[in-house]
Formats: C-alpha cells, structure tokens, sequence
C-alpha cells in the first residue's frame, strides 16, 4: 500500500486504515523530512509512505518479514525504518506527553484524573521470568499505567513495569509529588492510596459483616461512571494491535512506542 493511493480518502476511512487522521498523519510527515536524514544514497520509499509503513506495523502488527515483502524491502530495512521514524518523532516537541510535572505544580489547572493500568501479554523471558509472570494473567505480561485528565481526556503521563509489579506499587513509584488538589480516581486495585494521596477515591468494599449502605452504592456507581473514561481511553489506544496483542519486540522500546501513540491521540482530541 503507497500513500498516493489512500490520500484522497475520506477522514473517518484514512482514519480507520491508519489509525490517525489526515492532519496529524501530514505534521508526522513534515516532521520526517525535516529531521530525518537526507544524505546517500535515496531512500527507496518516500518520507510518506515509511510513515505509512511504520502505521501499519503499529496498527496490524504485522511481522516485518510481511511488511517487507508487500513494500518490496528486506526485513531489515523495514526494521531499520520503524526505528527511524519512532525516533524522529518522539524527538520532536510535537509528539510527546505533558508528564508527571504537569501534576506536581501548583499553576495546573488539572483537577481531577483517572489512573489506570493495564497489562499485556509477551513472550517468555529467557531470563528472570518470574519478574515478568502476573499472577492475575496467570502468564507473562508488561504494564502499562495512564494517568488521565478527567476534564479533556487527555494522557498526561504514562509509567511502565513488569507484569508482577502490583498496580499500586507501580503509582507510588511513578507518581510521588501530586499536589494535594488534585482529585485521583481509582479503581479497587489501588487499596491505600490514600495514604499515599489523601485527595483520592476508590470503590468502597462490602465485608460479610458490614454490608454497603445506598449512599455507599450510590458513590460507587459515581465512581465508577467517571472511570469508565480511563477505561475508554485505554481501548483507544488499543486500536493499534502493537499494544494490544502478544508484544514481539525487545521490551526496551515499548515505553517508547506506548508514548508515541499517546502522544497521537492527545493530538486527535484537538481535531474534534
């Protein structure tokens, strides 16, 4: 697939194809070109179409061997091209995430955020697998932890660990500092996070002695209405197979690469 053959399509199907929409796919390309060496001998692909290419590894998670043979590249050309475009863009100012700070000054204008974890599956380590086996999957897994701005939406920050690592370990490690005004919401998962943030909420748990009152239940449901959003959040980055299915690569560029579409869909949200 060229891109001169997807370009005049409509916004909703480039979007569908791609995974991002016309503008943000055209800021990565001018970001490509202006940033990305012009020297040697030329690229058998243009800017646009190892774009295009890197898209769809994102977004089909593909294996570069099949990549390779539909662009008429080698393997590792195709691999030496995803590498090259996810570091021209994550070194652009462009493509990156507010992060934690936003969340440690007392000028935010952030009022209320979701955190949120969630974990995928990779292969078995050949070294130190017990690190790397969650106990909840009950197989080797990676986390991924979002923070999201209540208000827009948008990912502020991101952290990443082992898939043993407890969702709560990882908060109070990547996430020290909140001021105090901030409101976090929370899932269950999170039990003592007051202690950490006293502005938090999480689900009350009924016990066999001490049942949820209605006010109980009907806080909950709040919460968990406001909630589903970080869930939703989530499944919006999903749509890009790489970060939904069994992750193949070198673990190392993960965090790289979970950022860099986060980065994309924070750009989507000023499109609507």
């Amino acid at each position: 697939m060229k891109y001169a053959e997807i370009q005049n399509l409509s916004d909703a199907k480039f979007k569908r194809l791609t995974g991002v929409p016309h503008p943000i796919f055209k800021q990565m390309v001018a970001i490509l070109e202006k940033t990305m060496p012009t020297f040697g001998i030329p690229p058998k692909l243009s800017r646009a179409n190892q774009l295009l290419l890197t898209l769809m590894y994102w977004r089909e998670y593909r294996t570069q061997f099949h990549i390779g043979q539909a662009y008429g590249i080698s393997e590792s050309a195709v691999c030496r091209i995803i590498q090259q475009v996810e570091n021209a863009l994550i070194a652009s100012d462009q493509f990156t995430l507010p992060s934690k700070k936003k969340l440690q000054t007392n000028d935010t204008l952030i009022e209320v955020v979701i955190v949120d974890a969630t974990e995928q599956p990779i292969e078995r380590p050949k070294k130190k697998q017990k690190r790397h086996f969650s106990g909840k999957k009950k197989y080797h897994t990676q986390k991924a932890q979002v923070i999201v701005n209540l208000a827009t939406l948008e990912i502020v920050a991101t952290a990443f660990s082992e898939g043993k690592k407890h969702d709560f370990k990882l908060f109070k490690q990547s996430c020290q500092g909140m001021i105090p005004t901030i409101t976090c919401l929370a899932d269950s998962g999170y039990q003592g996070i007051v202690e950490i943030h006293n502005n938090s909420k999480i689900p009350k748990k009924k016990s066999k002695h001490h049942p949820l009152t209605k006010e109980e239940k009907a806080a909950n449901r709040a919460l968990a209405k406001a909630r589903i959003y970080g869930e939703h959040v989530i499944g919006k980055l999903k749509i890009f197979r790489i970060l939904k299915e069994r992750y193949r690569n070198r673990r190392k560029r993960f965090g790289l690469r979970f950022n860099l579409i986060s980065a994309i869909y924070n750009l989507s949200l000023g499109l609507k």
